[in-house]
């Protein structure tokens, strides 16, 4: 299975490294932006860049901090469980969280294919939707990963 968690882990750092890009790509744009309005010559469709880019920041960044475990926890209770109580909760939670990610991939899938078809765009800059909901579909996707990797950590005995 270590292959398997190696190229998760790996697809997951790939993913977040593409969201850091979209990052500093937002802050340039944005002082780009700024500096250019002095001038009065604003860059056209700035606030729909930076909406574009941030859900791809969002959704990007997901997975690997997951992976690192990163994100806010709480465990004060959990802690006072016994090693099995964790574990099946651990087991628990990330089964919950592979069905809310796989729906919510899945719902943006059809959602990313419904503005395909009605064509739907920015208003400024025209700037098609659905390539945006279909990577944020591919994140939630690799976060359901993520979390099939962390149940075979926890069967494995190297969770924690």
């Amino acid at each position: 299975m270590g292959w398997f968690s190696d190229k998760v882990y790996k697809l997951s750092r790939f993913i977040n490294f593409l969201g850091g890009v979209s990052l500093a790509f937002i802050m340039s744009i944005t002082v780009a932006d700024i500096i250019l309005r002095s001038f009065r010559r604003p860059i056209i469709g700035t606030y729909e860049i930076v909406a574009f880019s941030g859900a791809v920041v969002i959704g990007f960044s997901i997975p690997y901090t997951s992976w690192l475990r990163a994100h806010v926890y709480t465990d004060f209770v959990i802690v006072t469980f016994s090693q099995k109580t964790r574990n099946i909760f651990h087991i628990l939670t990330r089964c919950l969280g592979l069905g809310l990610f796989c729906t919510i991939g899945w719902e943006m899938i059809k959602y990313g294919m419904d503005l395909r078809q009605s064509g739907e765009v920015s208003a400024t800059l025209t700037m098609p939707f659905y390539p945006i909901a279909y990577g944020v579909a591919i994140s939630c996707f690799v976060q359901c990963l993520v979390l099939l990797c962390d149940i075979f950590k926890i069967f494995g005995g190297k969770y924690e």
